[in-house]
């Protein structure tokens, strides 16, 4: 397939690294590499890194429903959630949440807004509800986290990736420049490193994370969940413009998904 792919025109491939065990990709390197060989003419890797991926505990019944109006808890309690709280196992997120802040749950279906917070623990009202199960994820368009935008599990499959002479690192959900540079700071050179703009925050920062990328990818599937979808477009052109007049390769990957 990586064969028949390469004829009809792709020149890069990417790893992605939210499935792919360390045997595998090191498998699929060797195969990419044996067609390169054959051909003679050069095929870039790109290693999709994971990122922080945010996930509310689990459910007593596994599931519960969540009705418009209704006041909901997210907490640090590691007791199965019901219909009126749920475990939040990220004290990082409980920390910097504020009064107002939005929080969207599997991918944006359903809404909360915090009304009181604590270290512990925050009160929200449902604005869009919705069934809600174990362990959907989590976003924040509204709150700075102070999380790295890579983890152990990041850390391991780049240590994994780079003895094997891939060419591009993808950072996923990238807040600032300094994610940019703390992941180039491991790869010392080995890679060129691609930042994925995902977020609202890396849009207000979004110069000084070209200057520190080697690449950027306008990644609109996260973006329409965090944003509202009708800005993604306008964000779209002004991010490829920015890194057009930088120099800087851009992708413009995934849909926005439908709510």
């Amino acid at each position: 397939m990586i064969r028949k792919l390469f004829e009809a025109g792709a020149d890069v491939f990417r790893i992605n690294m939210s499935h792919t065990p360390h045997d595998k990709m090191r498998e699929l390197v060797k195969t990419i590499r044996n067609v390169e060989s054959s051909y003679g003419r050069p095929i870039g890797i790109l290693v999709d890194l994971q990122g922080p991926k945010l996930r509310l505990g689990s459910f007593a019944e596994g599931s519960t429903q969540l009705k418009n109006g209704q006041s909901f808890i997210l907490d640090s309690d590691k007791a199965l959630g019901d219909n009126s709280r749920v475990q939040l196992p990220h004290p990082e997120i409980l920390a910097a949440l504020r009064p107002g802040h939005a929080l969207l749950l599997d991918d944006g279906k359903v809404r909360l807004i915090a009304e009181e917070t604590s270290p512990d623990r925050a009160v929200t009202r449902v604005v869009i509800g919705g069934k809600m199960s174990d362990r959907k994820g989590v976003s924040l368009p509204d709150t700075d986290l102070p999380v790295s935008a890579m983890t152990p599990k990041d850390r391991a499959d780049l240590e994994a990736a780079l003895p094997e002479g891939i060419d591009w690192v993808a950072l996923s959900f990238v807040q600032r420049a300094e994610d940019v540079l703390e992941a180039k700071k491991m790869i010392r050179g080995r890679a060129a490193v691609m930042a994925k703009i995902e977020k609202p925050q890396a849009i207000d920062r979004l110069a000084d994370i070209i200057d520190a990328a080697d690449a950027l990818m306008v990644a609109r599937g996260d973006l329409g969940v965090e944003l509202p979808l009708e800005r993604v477009p306008s964000l779209q052109k002004q991010m490829i413009r920015m890194a057009r007049r930088a120099g800087r390769p851009v992708v413009v990957a995934t849909r926005c998904w439908n709510r």
